[in-house]
């Protein structure tokens, strides 16, 4: 018999779309939503990679998972995906806002339309994709949303961690990242009335397996952060289901750090 306690984290029989969600984060993420009980819509640019990790996802869980295409820079094309997606299930209850991609550059000799280009692969992807999907929460009187922003997003790459490393973070894209955030407390407050959380996580060191190769500078990554680690992928999953959940019933218009302390220095 199911505790009320696990019961208010359980969703079961609620349908969610992962943006981005067969990425490095991305899995995780949709793992935790179908180990939970949701309906998982794994959509990307990458079509074959979404129906794959589904499958998979599907065998493993006792939820439904599905992979779709979805491209953010077209409004065309995700309004076409969440149609789709409604007209199957006849809802859309969580909505994950997590695909990104990035336009990197010196910030010196960066030129607008790189820098706008980094812009559009934070913000407004995440602002064509809330846009679209608040039409089927507003007539549900419900909704989850959940915008992933980034520890850049609260404070400034620090030079002294990247070094000579080459990896150091676009000026745009820890301004998408910010917008994100307050986008986020605009949604919340502006929705609220109909039933709609809006709330954002923002990862910190999550860096990929080709960036950990580079063993010099996830050691500085390290030392910088409080819990001496970098982040696991896994550890989106908890967060993500909270906030998807009855658990985070009255959380509304925060910001969630989830970078073992890297913003608390």
């Amino acid at each position: 018999m199911e505790s009320a306690i696990s019961g208010i984290f359980n969703l079961q029989g609620k349908t969610a779309v992962v943006t981005g969600g067969a990425g490095y984060l991305g899995k995780a993420i949709s793992e935790g939503l179908a180990e939970a009980g949701a309906n998982v819509y794994i959509v990307s640019s990458d079509e074959v990679k979404c129906m794959d990790l589904a499958e998979r996802i599907s065998n493993e869980t006792t939820s439904k998972c599905f992979g779709k295409f979805i491209d953010i820079r077209k409004e065309a094309s995700i309004k076409k995906c969440f149609q789709e997606i409604f007209e199957a299930t006849g809802s859309i209850d969580i909505l994950i806002n997590n695909a990104a991609f990035s336009s990197p550059g010196n910030f010196v000799t960066m030129s607008e339309e790189v820098w706008l280009e980094g812009l559009d692969g934070t913000i407004n992807g995440t602002y064509r994709c809330t846009k679209a999907v608040l039409p089927y929460m507003m007539d549900q009187k419900n909704g989850s949303i959940i915008n992933v922003s980034s520890m850049y997003g609260l404070v400034s790459p620090n030079p002294e961690v990247y070094g000579g490393s080459g990896m150091d973070n676009p000026a745009n894209y820890g301004a998408g990242k910010a917008a994100i955030n307050q986008f986020t407390r605009y949604v919340a407050c502006h929705f609220g009335k109909y039933g709609i959380r809006a709330n954002t996580v923002s990862p910190g060191p999550f860096p990929n397996q080709s960036v950990q190769a580079d063993t010099n500078f996830i050691k500085h990554l390290e030392e910088k952060n409080p819990l001496g680690r970098i982040g696991k992928p896994e550890d989106l999953k908890g967060i993500m289901v909270f906030l998807a959940s009855a658990a985070s019933g009255y959380l509304t218009g925060e910001n969630i750090s989830v970078d073992g302390g890297w913003t608390a220095w």
